[in-house]
């Protein structure tokens, strides 16, 4: 079976506070950087998958995210081959 990189990103919900965020958007101008208005951080996940296809392999890759990597309550998931 073939092997295939199936890429997931996690990121909050856009009505879910982002304390980890905000505390970089606070930090930035203390640092000399340019300040911003927002910034939200969350998890990018590289999966080699062995599937039979590119349709298969993402369908695993999305029920991984929808299982263990992602809370469906406070978080949306993008999967796509990587």
């Amino acid at each position: 079976m073939p092997a295939y990189e199936v890429v997931v990103d996690v990121m909050l919900k856009p009505e879910i506070l982002d304390p980890a965020g905000q505390a970089v958007v606070n930090a930035l101008p203390t640092l000399g950087l340019a300040p911003v208005s927002d910034l939200r951080i969350g998890k990018h996940v590289e999966i080699t998958v062995e599937a039979a296809d590119e349709d298969a392999a993402l369908a695993e890759g999305t029920r991984m995210a929808q299982v263990l990597l992602a809370n469906p309550v406070i978080e949306d998931f993008r999967v796509r081959l990587g």
